[in-house]
């Protein structure tokens, strides 16, 4: 079996270690004999229907996220219509903010974004930033946020999870992410995936069934330090 990446924007948006997350997915897939493909998809690349088995979407900057908005233009309705499929997406910060309706910055122009998550998101006067733990259909999950974008949830979203400690989406509702079908966005960096090995499980899973069209199970790890640093992490910050 193979599977591709799709980093979008790495060289723009990348920060506070969102690459672990491409890492984690990697690894995890090659420890179970998985081939595994990144591609890197920038400003400018073509984006093609079922190029990608899986998506990730980092964090940026506004300078950053300027640029992106512009781009995702032409690339928006293939990323959602992927999404309408079941393939699976992760999105963190700046990435989940232009994955919903818009995002408008201290200054200059709202940007206009995907409209995948029914979310909306203002830029704010406190930065949220610390350790973050959240309650979620993966069990808990646990991260660290810097933002100060407000992102609130539409009628009928369904968060990612509850926040037990930290601000999540708006420091307001206590909802952290979202999550439509296979595609999450989120505000926690950390990087995610290695600290919560569950999720990134879940995430090469769905890409398998997709690809495949029937179901696959994976073959378990030796989760056993990953396991014990989650259950450290959530004590101690949780």
């Amino acid at each position: 079996m193979k599977l591709t990446i799709g980093y979008l924007y790495g060289d723009l948006m990348n920060i506070y270690g969102d690459t672990g997350n491409i890492i984690a997915l990697k690894k995890r897939a090659q420890w179970r004999g998985i081939e595994v493909e990144v591609k890197n998809i920038s400003v400018g690349d073509k984006l093609r229907s079922r190029g990608v088995d899986i998506y990730f979407f980092g964090g940026g900057q506004d300078q950053a996220q300027v640029r992106v908005a512009r781009d995702l233009g032409t690339k928006g309705k293939i990323i959602k219509s992927e999404v309408e499929r079941g393939v699976p997406l992760l999105a963190i910060c700046g990435g989940y903010q232009l994955l919903g309706e818009y995002y408008k910055p201290h200054q200059g122009s709202k940007l206009q974004g995907v409209r995948l998550f029914p979310a909306y998101t203002k830029a704010g006067d406190q930065r949220m930033i610390g350790n973050i733990v959240i309650e979620s259909m993966f069990g808990k999950l646990i991260g660290f946020e810097n933002h100060s974008g407000k992102t609130f949830l539409k009628k009928n979203a369904i968060p990612l999870g509850m926040v037990v400690k930290g601000f999540g989406n708006s420091g307001e509702d206590k909802t952290e992410g979202c999550i439509y079908k296979n595609a999450i966005g989120c505000y926690m960096h950390g990087s995610l995936l290695p600290k919560n090995p569950k999720l990134a499980d879940w995430l090469l899973q769905k890409a398998l069934q997709v690809k495949y069209g029937k179901n696959i199970s994976l073959e378990p790890l030796n989760d056993s330090l990953e396991t014990q640093a989650h259950l450290v992490a959530i004590q101690k910050f949780g």
